[in-house]
């Protein structure tokens, strides 16, 4: 009982000091307690703490506006996106070389076009699968049994054959707006809302895939290697012309080969193929020789008989001649002719006899007394002596 007692006088106490302080509520406040030490060090840290981030932001503003600065290339030109609209219409887009600000990233967007510099892109179909380590070094991957579809690629010729085929393309920006904005979006296009980076590889690796499909194995390998590559060249020139790609093609290199197991098998077909082009060859020089030394041949005939022909025509012309300018002086005295001719011919055919002596027909008789020592036995008396 006293210990309530005593609980309900405190109780009253609280009581009368609650109606005290009411009454009272009208009096000035009491002064405030002074912060202890660790508060108010606390309070000055961070006031300096605040004081410093304020400083950071400051200098972050002028990083993030100071980034918007950029340069544009002797050899570039530059084109500013902001909220991925060109700020700027046709030519006007376009910066030139020198320092140019835009609003940082993702607010503005700067994209860059090399105008004079040649660029190269190469077809990602028709070739097999090669690691890159492998492609520095120049080697081939092993060959395997067959072809691997997921990895490796390949063409199909007129002549229903496989081979391997890839295009590299040398090209340079001619129109840097229209590569750059002349694509995206449009609805006539097959390649709707594609890049020209993206248009101008399709049209490569859609070419090669044609022009495979126009040329025969042997061809596109050895016999026809040069009209393959100007057909793949057209036809992506006639596709570049076609989409207007802002680009001119500097030059297109094409590398063909047979799949990797069938290397072998075409290498012996080739060489083959070699050897008999080569027999033929051989047989046709032979043919030129041969038909070149008859030819030369039957030449020397022909102009030596045309000349002998000549020769023996003109004597007889000749002989006719004198025939008919001898010819009055027979008839005026015909003996006479007879025996001047007969005497001239005897003249000629007796050159070498030392005496000549002519006899008639009408002499009866003839004596010749012949004392002459002969020549021979002259010259053997002149040398005993």
């Amino acid at each position: 009982m006293s210990h309530d007692h005593h609980h309900h006088d405190h109780d009253h106490a609280q009581g009368h000091s609650h109606d005290h302080d009411h009454g009272h509520s009208h009096a000035p406040a009491a002064p405030e307690t002074p912060l202890d030490a660790g508060s108010q060090a606390l309070a000055e840290a961070l006031k300096s703490s605040f004081g410093i981030v304020k400083v950071v932001m400051v200098l972050l503003v002028i990083v993030f506006l100071g980034s918007g600065f950029f340069t544009v290339g002797p050899q570039e030109r530059a084109v500013v996106l902001r909220f991925g609209k060109p700020q700027g219409e046709g030519q006007k887009a376009l910066l030139g070389p020198g320092l140019h600000f835009a609003l940082p990233y993702p607010i503005d967007e700067v994209v860059k076009v090399p105008i004079t510099e040649v660029q190269r892109i190469t077809s990602t179909v028709g070739w097999y699968y090669i690691t890159p380590e492998q492609e520095v070094a120049g080697t081939e991957p092993p060959p395997a049994m067959s072809l691997n579809p997921a990895v490796d690629g390949y063409v199909v010729t007129a002549d229903k054959n496989i081979i391997h085929a890839r295009a590299i393309l040398n090209y340079r920006i001619e129109d840097p707006v229209q590569y750059v904005f002349g694509f995206a979006g449009t609805t006539n296009s097959p390649f709707n809302g594609a890049s020209a980076s993206n248009l101008l590889l399709n049209a490569l690796n859609d070419a090669l895939v044609q022009s495979a499909a126009e040329f025969k194995v042997d061809d596109i390998l050895t016999r026809d290697v040069f009209g393959f590559k100007d057909d793949v060249r057209r036809r992506v020139a006639e596709r570049l012309a076609e989409h207007k790609l802002g680009v001119v093609v500097e030059q297109l290199d094409v590398v063909s080969k047979p799949p990797l197991f069938l290397k072998a098998d075409f290498a012996r077909v080739t060489d083959a193929v070699q050897k008999r082009d080569n027999l033929i060859s051989e047989a046709r020089t032979y043919q030129n020789q041969t038909l070149s030394q008859a030819g030369a041949s039957a030449s020397g005939l022909t102009n030596a008989a045309e000349s002998d022909r000549t020769w023996y025509v003109e004597s007889l012309k000749a002989e006719a001649s004198r025939f008919n300018d001898l010819l009055p002086k027979y008839r005026a005295n015909p003996e006479l002719f007879v025996q001047l001719r007969l005497t001239e011919t005897l003249g000629r055919l007796m050159t070498n006899v030392q005496d000549k002596i002519y006899v008639t027909e009408n002499t009866d008789e003839l004596r010749l007394l012949l004392n002459r020592e002969p020549q021979g036995l002259k010259a053997e008396g002149a040398n005993a002596k």
